[in-house]
């Protein structure tokens, strides 16, 4: 039986894909930098061995999926090749892989992962069901019927896989460094959507989503009167969140999600309408939407003192809106502080006044320094162009978290998708 190695395995979608084939009992290593990343826990956890890189890890016996962020030049990915063991790219395996199920894939700009890992919650709780989340959580079920995937459009990865379903939340413009335009992000939803076999379950309040074309049924959701699934009569309270939902104009069922903002009203409709397709009962689905705890790095809660410490990995500007808009709703009452390292140069270059709008919903912003990416680690732009946009902004740095303390009664949201935590776990240390 071969093992399987992962070439980069404290990937977001690496290390769960690792943890799904471990507990399908595949004897499962893999390799990464020796730097700490949040998703090697769950690996850690399971006993999967970690190793530093090194040519000498390849060896007869195993085969080789390789994370996207390394080249075939990469020492261990090169030495598998001059060995002729296989090497096979994550999402090809990926795509392959998930034929075995009923496959669910969620895409878009935003939400994938939130509506991941609430579909997964959701659909476990009638079926047995393994699932990917991009926050580094993955769970193989034996016997699975469901398998629940992110599905990344970045490079048009998301083209490997011929899903069952695919849900679509949005198409926004992001990654400027590969896709040109709205148009060109619009292109590969668009040839995803003709590799769906059996239905899309896509965003109605979506301009761009309303667009799309498939060979199966598109059932739309939103707020909108003209969506299959339309969310009405909907309360929001400093708890939550409810709604009833018709479907087609007949109401369907009441729900209750223990969570704020709009957005996560639509990535329930999202799971409902999916559910609803599936035949999985409205009770069941109200249940499990009620004990969802969230995903890991989406507006995860701390209390320290009187402050409440939020970790987000918002890195778009309609993402910061969204995030900011949840906290206003669950705290009306309380200074609300946005702590925002810019992720890459060429999306703070694209977005730069979106980004200064969106963050001018908070009382007050900090700014950290821009995080560059594998693929570019510098540009002409600095952190300071983004905060002379922004009033009511200062720059943070690891040794000046201090002045975080003066917000005595407010919620920090440390927002970003590069290291943003260690600005978090700087100012933990000054609170003791």
């Amino acid at each position: 039986m071969t093992v399987y190695h992962f070439v980069g395995i404290k990937g977001s979608g690496m290390s769960p894909l690792a943890q799904v084939l471990h507990d399908m009992n595949y004897e499962v290593q893999g390799s990464d930098v020796e730097k700490y990343f949040f998703t090697q826990a769950a690996l850690e956890e399971r006993g999967i061995s970690i190793l530093p890189f090194n040519r000498e890890n390849i060896h007869s016996g195993l085969t080789v999926i390789a994370g996207n962020a390394y080249p075939d030049s990469h020492e261990e990915i090169d030495e598998a090749y001059k060995q002729n063991i296989p090497v096979i790219r994550y999402h090809k395996f990926l795509g392959e892989f998930m034929q075995k199920f009923t496959s669910v894939a969620i895409t878009g700009a935003h939400g994938k992962t939130s509506t991941t890992g609430l579909m997964a919650h959701v659909v476990s709780g009638s079926e047995p069901t393994s699932f990917l989340i991009g926050d580094g959580t993955g769970k193989g079920t034996p016997d699975s019927k469901y398998f629940i995937v992110e599905a990344c459009e970045y490079r048009r990865h998301f083209l490997a896989y011929h899903p069952d379903y695919c849900i679509m939340t949005n198409i926004d413009f992001d990654h400027p460094d590969y896709f040109r335009d709205i148009e060109d992000v619009f292109d590969a939803f668009q040839q995803l959507a003709l590799q769906v076999q059996k239905g899309i379950i896509a965003c109605g309040d979506d301009e761009h989503l309303q667009k799309i074309q498939a060979k199966v049924p598109v059932i739309f959701y939103g707020f909108g009167e003209d969506n299959d699934f339309q969310a009405r009569n909907i309360q929001k309270s400093t708890s939550g969140t409810s709604f009833d939902v018709f479907v087609r104009n007949d109401y369907y069922a009441s729900f209750e999600i223990p969570a704020f903002g709009n957005h996560n009203i639509l990535n329930s409709l999202a799971v409902i309408a999916l559910c609803h397709y599936e035949n999985i009962p409205a009770e069941n689905i109200a249940e499990q939407l009620k004990t969802h705890k969230g995903v890991k790095r989406r507006f995860t809660e701390k209390q320290m003192g009187h402050q409440i410490l939020i970790d987000d990995y918002a890195h778009h500007p309609t993402e910061i809106k969204a995030t900011l808009e949840a906290a206003n709703q669950k705290y009306p009452d309380r200074e609300v502080v946005a702590i925002f390292q810019p992720h890459t140069f060429t999306r703070t270059q694209t977005f730069l006044q979106e980004f200064a709008d969106s963050l001018g919903l908070a009382d007050k912003v900090y700014l950290c320094d821009i995080f560059g990416s594998a693929r570019e680690n510098q540009g002409e732009l600095t952190i300071q162009d983004l905060q002379n946009k922004i009033e009511h902004s200062a720059l943070l740095t690891e040794e000046s978290v201090d002045m975080l303390k003066q917000h005595t009664n407010g919620v920090l949201i440390f927002m970003g998708a590069g290291d943003i935590q260690k600005f978090q776990q700087a100012y933990e240390k000054t609170l003791g």
